[in-house]
């Protein structure tokens, strides 16, 4: 394939998961209906949180930003691809590719840094409880979701041009789902040295450090709930971090398949079901782990589904037939 200048490139090909078309129905399906299910699941978490005064608290003011993180990094990959398997088109435009890497990348970062703010929350809240409401104070809240969200953009906005300084071959077909940035990287034409440098760096200090922070946090969190005599003390303690801890494991240890399967093979269709784990399972998952184990949210859902029952009764009983 001859090389071609960045600027005058048009368009790229995702090979998505398989290219027979008997496949092509059962993907579909099995991906809207995951992409439905995220989609809900994470905006009934937002409405109970926002809709019950009982979890007007830090904890649940950062699961509602988690859950609505959760619905835009699903929304950034998944209609794109069920759009081209109904179409049955494999094409993503230039500017389209890269709008997706910086969204992915900003959304993915988004999730690390709010996993780590929540591990930070449920240190306060276990290891000073006396002075929880004193340092989680509104204003430090808000700081703590703001603070990410321009690390992230920052970053994503750095890749993204990072990405528009390459040269791509003519018809350059990506073996994802997704503009996925490594699989982007590999195959432009262009020395790529300064992308690898700024993609390891950037995977040590914005994953490898957030991940620090929450190893941190849970090993204060252990060595405080230990000193608590009563068994029933403990089990109250960590039933409190029990759901971020299993959503914590959850996302990184997806994240970490996707590189170690990069890493171990090439096959694209390996690494394509490990990026499908963290981008499309992970968010889906999530508000099942909060709402199963979490007294708080089956409560407040209860409230919720209960108003709900009430007034549509209601409403129906006032509507008038002509």
């Amino acid at each position: 394939m001859e090389p071609g200048n960045n600027t005058q490139f048009s368009e790229f090909f995702l090979l998505g998961f398989s290219a027979d078309p008997e496949l092509q129905t059962l993907i579909f399906g099995l991906f809207f209906s995951m992409y439905l299910i995220a989609v809900f699941g994470n905006l009934l978490i937002i409405l109970v949180t926002i809709s019950d005064s009982h979890l007007h608290t830090p904890m649940y003011f950062f699961l509602s930003n988690l859950s609505f993180v959760d619905i835009c990094f699903t929304s950034t990959t998944i209609p794109k691809m069920l759009k081209n398997i109904q179409t049955q088109s494999k094409v993503i435009t230039y500017e389209g590719c890269i709008i997706q890497v910086y969204f992915y990348i900003f959304f993915a970062g988004l999730d690390d840094f709010l996993l780590t703010v929540m591990a930070y929350d449920r240190f306060v809240a276990i290891c000073h409880p006396l002075h929880y409401t004193v340092i989680m104070h509104p204003r430090l809240c808000a700081l703590l979701v703001l603070v990410p969200w321009m690390m992230s953009a920052m970053y994503s906005l750095l890749q993204s041009l990072m990405v528009l300084r390459l040269t791509f071959c003519r018809e350059v077909e990506i073996p994802h789902f997704f503009c996925e940035l490594n699989q982007m990287v590999q195959l432009a034409c262009s020395d790529t040295f300064l992308n690898d440098v700024v993609m390891c760096l950037a995977s040590v200090l914005l994953a490898g450090g957030p991940f620090a922070g929450i190893i941190y946090s849970y090993s204060k969190i252990v060595s405080s709930i230990r000193r608590i005599s009563s068994t029933q003390g403990k089990f109250k303690a960590f039933s409190t971090c029990a759901s971020h801890l299993s959503v914590v494991l959850l996302f990184y240890c997806t994240s970490l398949g996707v590189y170690l399967s990069s890493a171990a093979t090439h096959s694209s269709h390996s690494s394509a079901t490990a990026s499908m784990m963290y981008t499309v399972v992970t968010p889906m998952l999530n508000p099942f782990i909060y709402s199963l184990r979490n007294k708080d949210i089956k409560r407040a859902l209860k409230r919720v589904c209960g108003i709900v029952g009430i007034r549509w009764p209601i409403v129906l009983g006032q509507m008038k037939y002509p």
